[in-house]
């Protein structure tokens, strides 16, 4: 198994979409912008006005699953406009869009219909008819086919890596679904659907600024500068792994697993098991998506529980040091949350994760990632120096332990005192200051 040869060419449109493509599951919507999808009009139609004698789109990478279907790897969101393309200058057979798409999908292969339609409608009919030909006889594809999933991936991963970098949750989602090969299909559906469904701005933020910095933190770590460089922190447990604590931490998995799914969900919610934790390995394929949709979930309990509990100018907004405090604030909680559970957030437990993140708010005139960082650590030597947050509450065995962890009084920076009035005199009468 692996490359097929003979498929490895520079193929006509005309010859790749006369191929039987599929959007396999796991492809994550479809999503190309109206410049793109107008500048692919642009960059095409002037090279045939040109007489470019053949034209490059770019690559694809099918996986062949059988001889009679072939899954889109890689490149099918410009085969999809150009399929769009196609049909407005009428072509309108284009197996392409008689996929299943998501919603998401949907409304995007609308828009960009009307994008196309407008550019196409200002053509007359001799050079529609020229500039579609041209479209299918002149413009090319390099075709790499495998029969391997794996190497499919494998060849993605390598394509995407060589220009712009692949954003690290895309590389991690091809690595956990090579670890999802004996899953049910449909389950296999469900939950790549929900991923991917997910926006995937937030879904980088998530990691970056929440998962990883955590992850790190409460090991006395830095949490800066999450990249692709440093996902091993969520490869997780491989299920060929048969070292001691990999079978023990597999077999937990399992077991909650298994709890929560055969009819347990209808006891009290106290004998619902909580799936994850922080401090714990993952294990890889399915339950690694399973934990993004966890945390994502969590991470928005946690900010709707900020939103009613603060007033707007508890919570300032104007600064991006004010953005990276309160970020700090929501991992905070959210670290806390994830050891006790959600009903372990009282007034008094909100009062103190504020006051710890804010006491630095006070302290600087200036915040930056590097300091927030240095101070989660217990590091900075301008406010509770020696209070390593995360360390301290991933050792707590109660969370009546937080009120043992005392917070002194910061420097208060030149004019904050009046900058950040509100907070100032919430943590003086909080803390008796």
């Amino acid at each position: 198994m692996g490359l097929v040869q003979d498929e490895l060419k520079i193929a006509k449109l005309r010859d790749l979409l006369d191929i039987s493509l599929t959007l396999p599951s796991y492809q994550r919507p479809y999503s190309w912008s109206f410049k793109s999808t107008n500048t692919l009009f642009i960059d095409t139609y002037e090279a045939f006005k040109e007489g470019i004698k053949e034209y490059r789109l770019g690559s694809v990478i099918l996986h062949k699953e059988s001889s009679e279907k072939y899954n889109i790897v890689d490149g099918q969101q410009r085969l999809t406009t150009l399929s769009i393309l196609l049909y407005c200058l009428g072509n309108y057979n284009q197996n392409i869009l008689n996929e299943k798409y998501s919603k998401l999908s949907n409304d995007a292969i609308v828009r960009n219909f009307g994008v196309l339609s407008k550019r196409t409608n200002e053509l007359i009919y001799d050079e529609r008819e020229k500039y579609k030909d041209y479209l299918l006889n002149k413009c090319s594809m390099v075709q790499i086919v495998t029969d391997s999933e794996q190497e499919a991936f494998q060849f993605f991963d390598s394509q995407n890596s060589r220009g712009k970098e692949l954003a690290p949750h895309d590389l991690l989602k091809s690595y956990h679904l090579r670890e999802m090969n004996s899953e049910d299909e449909n389950q296999k559906i469900k939950i790549i659907n929900l991923w991917e469904n997910m926006n995937q701005d937030n879904l980088e933020d998530l990691f970056k600024n929440y998962l990883y910095p955590m992850s790190q933190w409460y090991k006395g770590r830095d949490g800066l500068g999450y990249s692709s460089s440093k996902i091993d922190s969520f490869k997780g447990i491989r299920g060929v792994n048969i070292y001691n604590y990999a079978i023990y931490h597999k077999a937990s998995n399992l077991y909650v697993e298994e709890f929560n799914a055969n009819g347990n969900n209808e006891l009290l919610a106290s004998n619902f098991l909580n799936q994850f934790q922080l401090t714990q390995p993952l294990i890889a394929g399915k339950r690694f998506f399973n934990y993004t949709l966890h945390y994502e979930k969590l991470l928005e309990k946690i900010k709707n529980k900020i939103d009613s509990f603060h007033s707007e100018n508890e919570i300032p907004g104007k600064r991006s040091g004010d953005i990276y405090i309160k970020q700090l604030y929501e991992c905070s909680l959210l670290f806390f949350v994830d050891r006790f559970g959600i009903e372990s957030l009282t007034k008094s437990v909100m009062q103190q994760f504020y006051s710890w993140s804010y006491s630095l708010r006070l302290a600087m005139n200036s915040v930056y990632p590097q300091t927030i960082n240095k101070y989660a650590k217990g590091q900075h030597e301008r406010a509770n120096m020696g209070i390593d947050m995360f360390s301290s509450i991933s050792e707590m065995v109660n969370p009546e332990e937080l009120k043992l962890i005392l917070l002194e009084k910061p420097e208060i920076a030149e004019n904050n005192k009046e900058k950040y009035k509100e907070v100032y005199k919430l943590l003086c009468e909080w803390n008796r200051w």
